[in-house]
């Protein structure tokens, strides 16, 4: 990935957190998210690459072309013990998918689909209190991925897919957050107690005016390189009614190589004056010179395994539940390393994540209420990766519960018009994050005094509206 911001990257693509756990984009079919995003034990014609791509050989027509898009309207919240509330100010994020599948015998058939399996869209603000752990992220991650299946028997049938992953970022965090002068003031105080005495008045006016204010920031805007992974799947057909499926989806790691690094500030002329005259009390005190630097950096997409069954009881209904097992726990911690090293590499970060793998739970049901109507129910359970003590505002997460519905009408035999609607809320929780201030790390002090705690209480929910089209021929 290219031009990412050195210290912003301490959790580099912090994905839609309100519309899914981690950063995985619920957002894949308008037609299976009215169905709880289950799909890896139905055929679902083209749309099949993603949920199980042994579903795609199973399609009724020689063509079948899907496309869809949907808006995730997240909020959140962060509250503390002395009332302080901050909420997100957030643009709707916007995943989009395309699919197009080809029979090419009875038995073997292929397609090519982009979707957005990864992306966020989160604004806390520029002076909340969680500034210096994020401020803003905007991220899209897309996938083109070139699929073939084959029926090995008429109720069995395997498929793969090659994955092409990419995408952009832009992420801001504050570098001097809203109160943070006065509070490293005060650890070097503790330190130096003589210090003290020395300060003048002017140095004390200029710190008073960033007690509100963040008083420097970084921010990035980048483009990642293409990674490639694989997705692999089989279904089996018991007997009419009962269908299994599983598929598989591998890590792809987002690798990057180069980096730039921008700052902004509140008053650059007054920060300015007043790192310069803390140098004169303390040697070595000052921002570091992170825009002049480069940096490397990688991050785990992480691998998921799906399990599922269908029943159809009657020619109109189908029903159908899954398992999604999440390997979060790739995702240890994200290692940034600063170059020129001889100059900037005493400011390398190693951020610990130590995830968690996870389980959704997920559970849809279809009813073909007449020839062009059909209508969808459908809900899911999504597991927390992430532990209480490393809770970052980045990615609020918690447990969430998802209820959707839609339905698809077809003014055409072979053209089917989808609607999809999805609430998902989060069941609140409490957590920290602790991580060092950043202009302390490398001065005189007590390691302990560099380390600082961010804790409250985070809610979240998401509005997530879906269209499509698919037509097949």
């Amino acid at each position: 990935m290219k031009k990412i911001i050195a210290l912003a990257c301490l959790s580099m693509l912090p994905l839609s957190y309100a519309a899914a756990e981690g950063y995985q984009v619920n957002a894949q079919s308008t037609k299976q998210a009215g169905m709880g995003h289950v799909g890896a034990a139905m055929k679902l014609g083209a749309e099949s690459m993603h949920f199980n791509p042994a579903g795609l050989v199973f399609m009724d027509k020689n063509v079948d072309l899907s496309a869809g898009i949907t808006g995730v309207f997240a909020n959140g919240k962060f509250t503390q013990n002395d009332g302080y509330e901050a909420k997100t100010d957030n643009k709707a994020s916007t995943p989009l998918y395309a699919y197009a599948g080809f029979k090419i015998y009875d038995f073997l058939a292929a397609g090519i689909s982009i979707n957005t399996p990864y992306g966020s869209s989160i604004n806390w603000g520029r002076d909340w209190r969680g500034a210096h752990l994020v401020q803003d992220i905007s991220l899209k991650a897309f996938n083109i991925q070139p699929t073939v299946s084959w029926k090995i028997m008429d109720n069995l049938s395997i498929g793969a897919g090659l994955m092409m992953e990419f995408g952009n970022i832009e992420l801001n965090r504050a570098l001097i957050a809203p109160g943070e002068i006065n509070k490293m003031a005060g650890i070097l105080l503790e330190s130096n107690p003589g210090l003290g005495a020395m300060i003048p008045d002017e140095i004390k006016a200029l710190m008073a005016k960033y007690d509100e204010v963040s008083a420097a920031s970084v921010g990035l805007k980048g483009d990642a390189g293409i990674r490639f992974g694989f997705n692999v799947g089989a279904m089996y057909d018991i007997n009419e009614k009962i269908t299994v499926g599983v598929s598989y989806r591998s890590k792809v790691t987002a690798r990057v190589k180069e980096g730039d690094v921008a700052l902004s500030y509140a008053n650059k002329a007054d920060l300015d004056k007043l790192m310069g005259m803390v140098g004169q009390f303390v040697p070595g005190a000052g921002l570091p010179p992170l825009d002049q630097s480069t940096f490397s950096a990688e991050l785990p997409l992480p691998d998921n395994w799906n399990v599922g069954v269908s029943y159809r009881p009657t020619n109109r209904w189908e029903v159908s539940g899954e398992v999604q097992f999440v390997g979060w726990g790739a995702y240890k911690s994200l290692d940034v390393k600063f170059y020129p090293d001889s100059e900037l590499g005493k400011y390398n970060i190693t951020a610990p994540k130590k995830y968690k793998n996870s389980r959704i739970y997920r559970l849809g049901g279809q009813f073909a209420a007449t020839d062009r109507l059909d209508v969808r129910l459908g809900a899911y359970y999504d597991e927390s990766p992430v532990e209480d003590d490393y809770l970052n505002p980045e990615t609020p997460s918690m447990n969430k519960l998802g209820l959707t519905a839609g339905l698809s009408f077809r003014p055409l035999k072979s053209l089917s018009v989808d609607f999809a609607f999805s609430y998902v809320t989060g069941f609140g929780r409490d957590g920290s994050y602790t991580d060092e201030y950043t202009l302390l790390k490398n001065l005189p002090i007590p390691d302990a005094a560099k380390i600082r705690k961010f804790e409250g209480h985070y809610d979240v929910y998401a509005l997530m509206p879906s269209i499509g089209l698919s037509y097949a021929f």
